[in-house]
């Protein structure tokens, strides 16, 4: 199974800016290795982004959606319009759209499975803050969020699951502090048993459960590389070609 690292910009760079990164990045992708690229930008730079990468094997994603096709919602995007655009991704759930737009797990939900009937892909983002950390409610919240993001889910070959810690998010903070590898590896490997619980052992084992959190070049090799995790969503490590490639050739030996 490859690896799938996606680059979420959040919200940076113009169409133009897009452009001359994905230029720059094109440059540098002589060896990916068994990596799967998506790079998922601004609403706005969609269209020239997916123009840029045809034919380079990058995979193009969105940052949210609505759950319906059409209808009176002003300012949303359908998932027939990300289709339409070339996307085969959509990021759901993200831990911002649920602290600062008050996405709940119904809405996530609703979400999900309007991507799936797109034939979209779903990054379904789960996971606690640092106060239900101390608490010791990791699991709790983690299992909670899963179920009711996964509802009426029955595609789940189709749909990858980030593990985002809230507390290990940089937001332009560089001294953020990633989770360790054995933080990591523990909260994908008990998503994983849910997986198995909620569906069967195929599909936990050939769901790609990827890890977002202050991945970076310095720790993206011990992060990247272990066994239950499956790639990275990457944010302001995405923002720069050079960055972004280090990551990717940190993640390309394949689990250890």
């Amino acid at each position: 199974m490859n690896r799938l690292i996606a680059a979420n910009w959040k919200m940076n760079k113009t169409a133009e800016e897009s452009v001359l990164f994905i230029k720059e990045f094109k440059k540098l992708m002589n060896n990916t290795g068994n990596a799967d690229l998506v790079i998922c930008p601004p609403f706005t730079s969609l269209e020239a982004v997916s123009k840029e990468i045809k034919n380079s094997g990058i995979k193009l994603g969105a940052q949210n959606m609505h759950f319906e096709n059409a209808g009176a919602y002003t300012g949303e995007i359908s998932p027939l319009m990300l289709k339409e655009i070339g996307c085969e991704y959509v990021i759901l759930g993200h831990s911002e759209r649920r602290e600062f737009f008050n996405e709940d797990d119904s809405l996530i939900n609703k979400k999900v499975i309007a991507a799936l009937n797109s034939g979209l892909k779903p990054i379904l983002c789960i996971g606690e803050n640092w106060e239900q950390r101390v608490q010791e409610k990791t699991e709790d919240v983690i299992e909670d969020q899963l179920i009711k993001g996964l509802q009426n889910a029955d595609k789940i070959k189709n749909v990858v699951i980030a593990y985002e810690p809230v507390w290990a998010i940089s937001r332009g903070n560089a001294a953020q502090k990633p989770a360790t590898k054995g933080e990591a590896e523990e909260a994908h490997l008990f998503i994983r048993k849910l997986l198995e619980g909620i569906y069967d052992e195929k599909s936990a084992k050939e769901t790609r459960i990827i890890y977002g959190g202050s991945v970076k070049p310095e720790n993206a090799k011990e992060l990247l590389n272990m066994k239950n995790i499956d790639g990275g969503l990457v944010g302001n490590a995405s923002l720069d070609p050079k960055s972004f490639y280090e990551i990717i050739l940190a993640a390309k030996m394949g689990h250890i």
